[in-house]
C-alpha cells in the first residue's frame, strides 16, 4: 500500500495509476446510483379523481365545493341541484373530466348551442332527470365549475313546471299584511301569508324576458327591482315576514 502524504513526490506512473483508479470508483458509483435510486413522483397527479361521495360529480382535488338545492313542501327530491367548485387544473383537463363523468351517468351533450372558448365552456345537457348545464371558467390556473340538474318529475309535483317557450314565476307573501306586487303593468294582491302552504301561490307563465316589479306593504315603503326570466326556468318572488322584498330565488 502506498500513502501520499502532503508534499510528497509520487513518481508520474504511480500518479496515472491512482487517477485511473479514482476515475474507475466514480464511473463505478455513478453507474450504481443510476441503478438504485427511484425517481422522484410530481408533487401531484394531473388526473382527476371523482369523489364518490359527491352529489353532482365533483373531482376530489377541489380548492372549493359547494352543493346547493333549491325544496318544495311535501316534495322529497329536490327541483335543483346546483354544483359550484372551483378545480386547481386546466380548462381541457376538468372538461375532459366532466365529459366522461357525466357520460357514465348517461347525460347526453347536447351539440345545439354549445359555447367553446379557449377561457370558457358552456354545455346543455338532457339527463334522466331533466335538462342540464354546464359552466366552466378559466380564473388563472384553476377552472371555475358551474354545474346544475334540474329534475322535471318534482316540479311538475311542485307545480311550477312552466309551459313550453314560458318561464314560471310564483308570488308568496309570507308577512301577516296584504301586499300589492306590480309586474309588467299588471297588478297582483297578495293576501297575508298567502303561498305558506303549497300550492297556494299564484303562479304565471311568462314570455321570456326582463321585468320590472314594485312591491308595496300597508306601512311600509314602496320597493322597485328587476327580474330576468329565461324559457323553462320557474322562479320566486317572496314577501319576508317583515314585509321585505327578498332576492328572487330560482326554482326550477
Amino acid at each position: 500500500m502506498t500513502t501520499v502524504r502532503q508534499g510528497t513526490k509520487v513518481p508520474a506512473r504511480w500518479r496515472l495509476l491512482v487517477c485511473g483508479l479514482a476515475l474507475l470508483a466514480s464511473c463505478a458509483l455513478a453507474a450504481s446510483a443510476g441503478a438504485w435510486v427511484p425517481r422522484l413522483p410530481l408533487p401531484f397527479s394531473s388526473t382527476l379523481t371523482p369523489d364518490p361521495d359527491a352529489a353532482l360529480p365533483a373531482p376530489t382535488r377541489t380548492s372549493y365545493r359547494e352543493i346547493g338545492t333549491t325544496k318544495m313542501l311535501g316534495i322529497e327530491a329536490p327541483l335543483r341541484t346546483r354544483l359550484t367548485a372551483r378545480i386547481p387544473a386546466g380548462l381541457g383537463d376538468v372538461l375532459a373530466f366532466y365529459r366522461t363523468e357525466l357520460g357514465k351517468l348517461g347525460w347526453q351533450e347536447q351539440h345545439e348551442g354549445a359555447d367553446i372558448a379557449t377561457d370558457h365552456i358552456r354545455l346543455a345537457y338532457a339527463t334522466p332527470l331533466g335538462p342540464a348545464a354546464l359552466q366552466l371558467d378559466r380564473k388563472g390556473s384553476s377552472t371555475s365549475v358551474n354545474l346544475v340538474q334540474r329534475n322535471r318529475e318534482a316540479a311538475t309535483m311542485a307545480h311550477v313546471m312552466p309551459r313550453p317557450g314560458r318561464a314560471a314565476l310564483m308570488l308568496t307573501n309570507l308577512s301577516v299584511k296584504e301586499a300589492v306586487l306590480t309586474l309588467d303593468n299588471h297588478t297582483v294582491t297578495l293576501p297575508a301569508r298567502t303561498g305558506k302552504e303549497r300550492p297556494e301561490s299564484p303562479l304565471f307563465n311568462m314570455p321570456p324576458g326582463k321585468y320590472a316589479y314594485a312591491l308595496k306593504v300597508d306601512g311600509g315603503p314602496d320597493r322597485d327591482a328587476a327580474i330576468e326570466l329565461a324559457a323553462g326556468d320557474a322562479w320566486e318572488v317572496t314577501v319576508g315576514p317583515e314585509g321585505d322584498l327578498w332576492s328572487p330565488l330560482q326554482l326550477y
